[in-house]
């Protein structure tokens, strides 16, 4: 387990890593309040924190660089709450060292249909804070029919979301295994969001509207195969350039990180960062895949693109 301390020599990498001067002092402030609470644990619960994770709040961050990561709950992928909280520092310290006012917001998804707690969401927030508010998730391993309910997260997003300060289109990753219920049911949304007055809402739709705002992508778990039915539907709702095949789950946050820090242009950093902790051999691995993609469109990027690339289907420009 990760701690909020800047000392990497545990590391069990071959490569030595210091995190740079930039996000500092948040890095500090976090690691003083980790010691003043003691050791990290994610505790075994019967169910989350429900004055923190109502899906009804409304949430807002002034934060130029906000990121939502989402996580289907339900059946095999309910343990990876704690898959992300025992690398939760790593995933901090590592991305606010390259934007240095970032704030998270975590969420989990469910089946409306069956399950008690099918969207938790937590308010945005940076350093220690994110140690509580991810620890008030719960796995509830649910969900019934294959279809999950993503439709009904899309649409919390689109309607009680607000990010007034954000730069570029700042990055929502969701990690899942599971197509989508093609209708996000009124009562569903009156029940759960507490909004009334609105009709059924057309999940696809949902999330169409929702990729406008933000740089969406879908990493999926290594389940099914390529170009199947949860492909298909996922393509008409992210973008088939914007699916992420996972190869490691051990490795997930790994993956999201390193999409961050190629969009961000400090991939080289994330490379050291993941050698002080991986084999080459390792490290290739993952970061092969994310180098040779647009970490904004998913568009192809030629292997030998250097320096600044300016992309021909988002007409971003990267910094390689």
């Amino acid at each position: 387990m990760y701690s909020w301390e800047e000392d990497t020599s545990s590391w069990l990498g071959d490569k030595a890593y210091s995190y740079g001067k930039e996000g500092a002092d948040k890095r500090e402030a976090a690691a003083t309040r980790a010691a003043a609470y003691g050791p990290r644990t994610y505790e075994k619960k019967s169910g989350p924190n429900e004055k923190i994770i109502a899906p009804q709040q409304r949430i807002q961050t002034e934060s130029t660089n906000p990121l939502i990561i989402a996580v289907d709950v339900t059946g095999s992928m309910a343990n990876w709450p704690f898959e992300i909280f025992d690398r939760l520092p790593l995933l901090y310290n590592t991305l606010v060292q390259y934007r240095p006012d970032l704030e998270v917001s975590f969420v989990a998804i469910g089946d409306a249909a069956v399950d008690r707690w099918p969207l938790q969401v937590t308010p945005f927030a940076s350093g220690f804070d994110l140690e509580q508010l991810l620890g008030s998730l719960y796995g509830e391993g649910g969900g019934g029919d294959a279809p999950e309910s993503y439709g009904l997260f899309a649409h919390w997003v689109n309607t009680h979301v607000s990010i007034p300060k954000a730069k570029d289109q700042p990055f929502l990753i969701v990690f899942g295994d599971a197509p989508m219920h093609l209708k996000v049911p009124r009562d569903q949304i009156s029940k759960y969001l507490g909004d009334s007055g609105w009709g059924d809402v057309d999940a696809l739709n949902a999330w169409q509207k929702m990729c406008k705002s933000w740089n969406t992508w879908f990493l999926r778990r290594p389940t099914g195969s390529k170009g199947d039915a949860v492909d298909k539907q996922w393509a008409q709702a992210v973008g088939a350039k914007k699916i992420f095949y996972i190869q490691d789950e051990q490795r997930a946050v790994d993956y999201a990180m390193g999409l961050v820090a190629r969009a961000w242009g400090n991939f080289s950093d994330f490379q050291a960062n993941m050698l002080a902790r991986q084999t080459e051999a390792k490290v290739g691995e993952i970061t092969k895949p994310i180098a040779l993609i647009c970490p904004r469109c998913g568009a192809p990027i030629p292997a030998d693109a250097f320096g600044l690339f300016k992309c021909s289907y988002c007409d971003g420009t990267l910094k390689l």
